[in-house]
Parts: structure tokens; sequence; C-alpha cells
């Protein structure tokens, strides 16, 4: 009976051995299942799991357990809400523990994205505003610098001068149109697209560097009722993201694209609910890695480690991602390579877009 819920169940002895452990338990945890598991001890099956072991470790030495409580995973990075509870024979001795939990990963994305959707709703009045006031007067520096370059071409160092005013006022306003884009809402135009010509044709659009990309696409993938241009776009900035990453690393620059399908309940929900069918896509490069406190605000708005960056580029994925009902993470560790992951649902398309291949809706 155990085996069959929803929930991790992790039973421990009094000794430290493992007496029982579901297989949700492996999957949430992100350990492979093992038959020889049984009767090990705890701190050896769970080795890859400290934050578990430590958890584990005081609670044989406490009466006191918390109803409750939540911890994070460095190995998987997902969040986790925990129960556990003492185990007790007929005349009352202590003989062992269980520990009950269940991924809150999802939950906790939701309620980010939720806070995200409203601080961008204040931010995109603001932003919008500030935009109209800031592009008339590049625009006019832009032209009048123009003007001059026209009428000084005797003037070599003025011509110079004029370029560089003209150069900045286009990248300043490159700059606007991105934060315009950032928080403007997205209205998706939606179609039955296969996941394998999304990616190909994100590869294509690279300007350099399609050659350092290998994308596998597994057979049994399903189409998905998306955005194409969205998605090839967050592809593309992924991608592209991960080769600047990489810069400097000459002949050893490599990105690998998988993509697999997450049938239905394949993993737990948040709340005890099967899970509909999902894809999930990892973009992994070999590069340098993000650091700990980095990856914590890569998809923070106007974050940056490029000089030249903006800081909404991840940010914009994000959002991409966010309008399909998806969920993407980051893991990574300097010296490691950094890996993307998007999880996208498996809508099933509407009739009339099976039989209209360019048909498309707004599903926003």
């Amino acid at each position: 009976m155990v085996f069959n819920l929803r929930n991790g169940v992790l039973a421990i002895t009094r000794g430290g051995r493992i007496a029982a452990m579901n297989d949700v338990a492996y999957r949430v945890l992100g350990l492979m299942s093992s038959d020889t598991d049984i009767g090990q001890p705890f701190s050896d099956v769970l080795q890859d799991c400290p934050e578990v072991v430590r958890v584990l470790q005081s609670a044989f030495d406490t009466s006191d357990l918390p109803n409750r409580a939540e911890l994070r995973l460095r190995k998987t990075g997902r969040a986790i809400g925990d129960t556990i509870s003492h185990i007790h024979d007929d005349d009352g001795q202590q003989v062992g523990l269980t520990l009950f939990f269940k991924d809150l990963t999802r939950v906790e994305q939701i309620e980010e994205r939720e806070r995200l959707r409203d601080r961008l709703a204040t931010l995109g009045e603001m932003a919008a505003a500030i935009a109209h006031d800031v592009k008339n007067p590049l625009a006019s520096i832009e032209v009048m610098a123009g003007v001059l370059r026209r009428q000084l071409t005797d003037r070599p160092a003025a011509q110079e001068v004029l370029e560089d005013i003209i150069k900045e006022s286009k990248m300043a306003n490159a700059i606007v149109m991105e934060v315009l884009e950032f928080v403007r809402p997205i209205r998706l135009q939606v179609a039955h697209v296969a996941l394998a010509d999304v990616i190909a044709d994100a590869v294509n659009l690279l300007e350099a560097g399609a050659d350092r990309v290998r994308v596998h696409v597994a057979r049994d993938v399903p189409k998905l009722t998306a955005d194409p241009n969205q998605l090839r776009q967050l592809f593309t900035n992924l991608i592209t993201n991960a080769l600047e990453a990489m810069e400097g690393m000459a002949d050893r620059r490599q990105v690998d694209i998988l993509a697999a399908l997450m049938p239905e309940d394949a993993e737990p929900g948040s709340a005890g609910q099967p899970l509909q069918a999902q894809v999930r896509i990892e973009v992994k490069d070999n590069g340098p890695g993000i650091s700990e406190d980095d990856l914590e605000r890569i998809f923070s708005p106007f974050f940056t480690t490029k000089p030249q960056g903006t800081g909404l580029g991840l940010s914009i994925v994000r959002k991409v991602v966010d309008a399909h009902d998806g969920i993407i993470d980051a893991t990574s560790a300097p010296g490691h390579g950094t890996t993307f992951r998007v999880t996208l649902p498996v809508v099933p398309a509407p009739d009339y877009l099976t039989e209209q291949a360019n048909g498309t809706h707004s599903r926003r």
C-alpha cells in the first residue's frame, strides 16, 4: 500500500537502515531505484541528498518533531515538504521512523510566477510611460547626428564622433525596445507544432555556433499546442546564451539539446493530483558554470553578468515559458557547465488545428 502512495515514503529502522522506500521517493530525490537498498544504511543510500540525511539523523535524537517542514535539494533543485513520524512497537519503544514528503517545486514556481506577473503589471505601466518619453529624444538625436554627418563630409574627426553618437543612440533605443518587449503581455498564436522542427529552426537562426549544437528529440515526443514563433525565439535565446557563456573555449564548446516525453503522472503533482503529460527539454553546455548566488537571480529582470547585457534575455525566456503554462529552471556549478530545463505541457490541439495545418488561434 505504501508503494502506491503519490507522496514519497521512506522508512528507517532504529539502527539507521532502510526498511522501505517507494518509487516516488526515488524520483523526487533524484536517485536510481535499487532492490539492494533495503537493509542498507540510509546515509549510504542517500549520500547524494545530504540535506535529507541531516534531517533524518536529527530526528532520531528528538521527540519533538515538527508537523511539517520544507527543504531544498541541492542535487535536483527541488523544494520538498516533509513530515517525520516515529514508529513504536507494542511496548511503546521507538523502533524507527518514517519520512513522508512531496514535491513542492511546482507550487513554489507557480507562486513566483504570480508574484512576477503582479510586478510586471506595475512595471509595465511605468516602463511604457518612460519609453515614450525617451524614444522621441533618441530619435531626434539620431536624425540630427545623421544630418550633421552628411554636412561635414570634409571633417573626419567630426564624422567619427557623429558615428559614435548614432551608434550609441541606436543601442539605447534597442534597450528601450527590449524593456517594452519584456513588459508587454504575450499573446500566443498557437498551432499544432513539432518540437524538433522548432528547435531546428532556432539553431538555423544562430549567427554563429550552429555546428556546436547537438539535438536529440525522442521519437515519442508528440506535437505541442504552442506558439512556434515564441518557442523558436525561446530556444534561440537559450542556445545563444550557452554559446556566449563558452566564449574563449575554442573547439571545446558544446551545447546539447535533449527532449523527452514525461507521460501523465510520471511524477506526482504538488497536491497529489496526476500531472498531465509533459515534454521536458534540456539545454546543456560545458561552459564555466554559474555560481550559486548568481543562479538564484538569473531569471530576475535586469540582472546580468555581461558588460553589455540588459539582464532581460532570460527574463523574457521565462515569460514565454510561463505564457505556455510551463516551467523553467536551471542547475549549474562553477566549472561543470549549466543546464536549463524547460517543461511544457502536452495540450491536445483543437480539431480544427489538426485539420488546418496553418491555423492559429489566440490562447491569451
